[in-house]
């Protein structure tokens, strides 16, 4: 690869974000191979990757292909160097956060599917290894809190911070292990840290209010052992079965 074709230069972004889905394609396989081999990157390399990773979904058209994308992309993350995971997710955030409030109607599916990949493919990131990597982990949480579930930071769509807090314990859910002695070894105090943090601190009441609601959900007082009421465990059956369900803007 030369100078003038790295993954931070002009004409691959402009490769990522083209019209014609073979060279994006095509792009996107070149991307992969320099993501697994490169030792380190600079936030602004990832940015920029991003912003061109953005555009890229951004072009994409079709319901099927949007959906094998943002598979894709969410898959990017397993080929990474362990070091580099957390910056390449912190770079996501941040791009999602840019970006977000330019996002049209019509695209806006597509988005809400990809964060809602992106969280998921980082819990089973993190669940390796029964969550023995505190430090990833401390990592991971601390970039929730910075951009997406940031109590203070204004400028964060609260669309962005509606759909995350909506997703995060379906994303957890499909994770969380059924025999509840496994369940012991996920720290799900730490884990739910980013939206208590947000319903104590954010200046925002309806903010508060709805990270409040995803720390109230039944499924995480099933998880601690507490008794569900069975009217209110009947409504947790109708939240999982509505899974799909990819929140508001």
């Amino acid at each position: 690869m030369t100078d003038v074709d790295t993954p931070q230069s002009s004409p691959f972004l402009r490769q990522l974000a083209s019209s014609d889905l073979e060279t994006r394609t095509e792009a996107l396989e070149t991307l992969r191979i320099y993501l697994s081999g490169h030792s380190s990157f600079t936030s602004l390399e990832l940015l920029k990757l991003w912003k061109g990773l953005y555009y890229c979904m951004w072009m994409s058209d079709k319901a099927l292909t949007q959906q094998r994308l943002a598979t894709e992309l969410a898959g990017l993350i397993e080929i990474l160097r362990a070091e580099n995971v957390t910056p390449f997710l912190d770079a996501f955030w941040k791009t999602m956060a840019r970006e977000w409030s330019g996002i049209d109607a019509l695209r806006m599916d597509k988005f809400l599917r990809l964060v809602r990949f992106y969280l998921r493919a980082t819990w089973v990131w993190l669940a390796r290894g029964e969550w023995k990597d505190a430090e990833a982990r401390k990592r991971f949480l601390e970039v929730l809190e910075e951009t997406p579930l940031s109590a203070k930071d204004m400028k964060i769509p609260n669309g962005l911070r509606y759909h995350v807090l909506d997703i995060y314990v379906d994303e957890l859910e499909k994770i969380m292990p059924e025999e509840e002695e496994k369940r012991e070894s996920v720290p799900l105090q730490q884990l739910l840290e980013p939206v208590t943090k947000l319903a104590k601190q954010s200046p925002t009441k309806p903010v508060r209010k709805r990270a409040q609601e995803t720390l109230n959900d039944d499924r995480l007082k099933e998880w601690r052992g507490e008794v569900v009421e069975p009217e209110k465990e009947a409504e947790a059956q109708v939240s999982k079965i509505d899974d799909d369900f990819e929140g508001f803007d």
